[in-house]
């Protein structure tokens, strides 16, 4: 009798796995649909010319919210915003949106570093990675510009097409870093194999875990890559949905051959899309954030795909690859 009161007091006390939005703490558990992979406001001006707030805030939430409406009405109850620091996000804007329409919003920290370092600030260069990660942890402990809104996740970038430099080395350390004092998911603009081979060793050396590391863009790899790379327990990121029959079709192979491999459990799915240019007349073209649902799986469905298998990729791993947890090797 005693073992089992003491059985039944620790259930009741084990922790559940959260995430951070822009809300504040919820449960894993209740994020539902999410999409973890999407930008609602980009600036490309450049780090150096950077000014956060240099917008209208009201005709982003008017040109935006349609969109989310949109994926309302389709299901979708978590957005994660993949827009990295010093290339316009926005926390008010996000919470705003997420106040209205009842969706979930998921923001980041952290530098990119494509693109020809254009978006990564000048302490950078000169900063260690530990100086790096404890900016990026003020705001996990403090807010976003002042907001007191908390990112859920830490976003850096590197280049597809050349070996790490030693300022790219130097992101990944920061975000093991930050990983590790904080528990956020990394998830790493990276592209080809080769890249997510170059993060994930460096993660290693830090000390990091694969499964606290998102490989974004992964359909610029190899399925071999895909395979050797879920196997080692990261997160393998299809996040280029489009609408287009042809890439729609290639996806559902990519899809398939995860699932042949039982890898299913470490993909992710998302678009890429949106997003409110800073700069252009109404925010420029804006990609809708619903191709999936009106795409990708109703053809999954008719490759065979079960429900089950659409539930776990879009609502059971989301919950598993972004909950704030430290996850050691």
């Amino acid at each position: 009798m005693i073992l089992s009161v003491f059985a039944f007091s620790f259930s009741c006390t084990e922790k559940k796995d959260r995430v951070m939005t822009v809300n504040g703490w919820i449960d894993a558990e209740t994020m539902g649909v999410t999409l973890p992979h999407e930008h609602i406001i980009v600036d490309w001006t450049g780090a150096d010319s950077f000014q956060y707030g240099a917008w209208d805030k009201d005709s982003i939430i008017l040109a935006v919210k349609p969109y989310f409406d949109e994926i309302k009405e389709l299901g979708c109850q978590t957005f994660i915003d993949c827009t990295p620091s010093y290339m316009g996000r926005d926390p008010v804007v996000y919470k705003e949106l997420s106040e209205l329409t009842g969706i979930n919003i998921i923001f980041a920290v952290g530098y990119y570093g494509a693109i020809d370092d254009k978006y990564t600030p000048q302490h950078a260069w000169q900063e260690s990675s530990e100086e790096i990660a404890l900016r990026w942890l003020d705001e996990w402990e403090n807010g976003t510009h002042g907001t007191g809104i908390k990112p859920g996740i830490i976003k850096i970038g590197i280049p597809f097409d050349t070996t790490l430099s030693e300022l790219h080395q130097k992101l990944v350390r920061a975000a093991a870093s930050a990983h590790l004092q904080s528990g956020l998911t990394i998830v790493a603009h990276t592209g080809p194999g080769e890249r997510a081979y170059e993060v994930l060793e460096i993660l290693k050396e830090e000390g990091v875990s694969p499964e606290a590391f998102v490989w974004t863009h992964a359909l610029l790899g190899t399925r071999e890559d895909h395979n050797d790379i879920g196997r080692m327990g990261a997160w393998v990121s299809f996040d280029w949905v489009s609408t287009e029959q042809e890439d729609i079709q290639q996806l559902v192979e990519n899809i398939k051959n995860m699932k042949d491999n039982d890898l299913l459990h470490k993909l992710l799915l998302s678009h890429d899309a949106g997003w409110y240019t800073i700069g252009e007349p109404g925010g420029g073209s804006i990609r809708p954030y619903t191709a999936i649902f009106t795409h990708l799986i109703p053809a999954m469905k008719e490759a065979g795909f079960t429900d089950d298998d659409i539930s776990l990729i879009m609502e059971k791993n989301p919950q598993e690859a972004y909950a704030v947890k430290i996850r050691r090797i």
